[in-house]
């Protein structure tokens, strides 16, 4: 298991950007990976159709497939009228000790403003405001402010705007389940989650970046 996450933990330090964010999260303060040492991790999806359901486990899963296992192929259509308690004796049979859960919880809008910018083009050199660019852009030395302004200006400065934003949240869990018991906790909120592999992929690295903020994971953990 801690191979999984010095690999997260390296896709983090990779990552030039992302969508998402952690709004908030939880750990049991006397539960830490190295303590875990989990060896058999069910992912769990909870989506409204199969195919996200399973797209979003089979990313996570190819994280480490020896350690990580998807949950389509122990319970799927196979047992759905199974009790709450046989479906865990299942898990239990299949010896998961840890498992990683991820949900949806809402989406929410949000109207943001846009600032607005002021550009240069970097081929004008002119000596003062008297003096128009003597390029192809129609004014030359000696042209009034008014003709310079006005051909210049526009290609300077954008408008601000307000634009609104879709937010998704889900809810990220980890398990003991040696011990039954939630370990750590956390929820994020993507701005664009329209490529579920890279949303995964966003999340995780997320999660592990505020699993070592709270101590879950050694923050002195090293990527090599």
């Amino acid at each position: 298991m801690k191979k999984l996450f010095i690999f997260l933990i390296c896709v983090c330090l990779a990552s030039c950007g992302s969508n998402t964010s952690i709004v908030s999260s939880w750990r049991d303060p006397n539960a830490t990976l190295a303590k875990e040492n989990f060896k058999k991790v069910l992912i769990v999806a909870l989506a409204k159709d199969e195919s996200t359901r399973r797209a979003t486990e089979n990313r996570i899963a190819s994280i480490n497939p020896s350690v990580l296992n998807p949950s389509y192929n122990y319970l799927n259509q196979q047992n759905l009228n199974l009790t709450q308690e046989e479906k865990i004796k299942i898990i239990q049979s299949e010896g998961f000790d840890g498992a990683i859960t991820m949900r949806f919880i809402k989406a929410d809008k949000e109207t943001q403003y846009v600032p607005g910018t002021t550009s240069y083009y970097s081929g004008m050199h002119y000596p003062g405001m008297g003096y128009g660019y003597a390029g192809g852009w129609g004014v030359g030395y000696g042209a009034g402010f008014g003709g310079w302004y006005g051909a210049y200006a526009p290609a300077y400065y954008s408008p601000g705007y307000y634009q609104e934003n879709t937010y998704y949240y889900i809810e990220t869990n980890i398990f003991d389940l040696k011990n039954n018991k939630l370990v750590w906790s956390a929820t994020t909120k993507s701005l664009d989650v329209s490529h579920v592999d890279t949303t995964i992929d966003e999340i995780m690295e997320a999660c592990v970046q505020q699993m070592k903020a709270d101590g879950y994971i050694d923050p002195k953990t090293k990527s090599k």
